[in-house]
């Protein structure tokens, strides 16, 4: 049955096909080996911005990177899905790390500012971060946290070109404290991991108009271990 934008689903069916050809040509038993299971090294947590591919971008193939990706790159403990993603990660595929990505010109961390810059904005109701869907609506109920951390950061008044990159950066420091408040997390470093491997969380921010990943240096790892390094 014929629908809009025929072409952009042909285009990417047509592309995986090649792209398949050209890796069995490549590495002949690439695809069997990967259907003999994963063994990631990392989890990503990252933003689901289309212009992120965490593969893509760390020069990584499939099988080497467990991901997760939401708006803004958040880690709730009370989102059952990344924490189930975590969870299975750390315990049954044995990652060794754990990264929280946040990047430049996030639309998320965007939203959040512009709500947290309004001069009427009450901090004592419910925040309608997008201000045309109700603020019990999924997208605002989502952001709502963000919201309020980047109301709390003293931006105001700052120009929203450089209040921004303040916000996601703040924003992945704050994931990365929340992952290591997690069970999942707080188990492998008191309790050591059902596989052996030790776990260490960290913050990056990738800058999409160079394609460069920073690494805001807030590793850690097991008590003993962060002291040592």
């Amino acid at each position: 049955m014929p629908f809009r934008n025929e072409q952009v689903i042909e285009r990417m069916l047509t592309a995986n096909s090649q792209w398949a050809q050209d890796v069995h040509k490549a590495e002949p038993s690439f695809f069997e080996e990967c259907a003999k299971g994963q063994s990631p090294h990392t989890l990503w947590i990252g933003c689901a911005d289309s212009r992120v591919p965490d593969a893509t971008i760390t020069g990584s193939k499939p099988g080497e990177i467990f991901v997760h990706r939401n708006i803004a790159n958040q880690l709730k403990l009370d989102d059952y899905n990344a924490l189930a993603v975590l969870r299975y990660a750390v315990d049954y595929l044995g990652v060794e790390h754990v990264v929280i990505v946040g990047h430049t010109e996030c639309g998320g961390a965007a939203a959040c500012l512009g709500a947290a810059q309004r001069p009427n904005l009450d901090l004592e109701k419910p925040i309608a971060t997008v201000p045309n869907l109700p603020a019990d609506s999924s997208l605002n109920r989502w952001l709502e946290p963000l919201t309020r951390k980047t109301a709390s950061l003293g931006l105001s008044s700052t120009p929203h070109a450089e209040a921004l990159p303040v916000v996601v950066e703040e924003n992945v420091k704050l994931q990365v404290e929340m992952l290591a408040k997690t069970v999942t997390i707080s188990e492998a470093w008191e309790k050591g991991t059902p596989k052996g491997q030790e776990v260490w969380i960290h913050g990056w921010v990738y800058d999409i108009s160079t394609g460069k990943i920073r690494d805001l240096n807030v590793t850690r790892g097991p008590p003993s271990k962060t002291a040592e390094a």
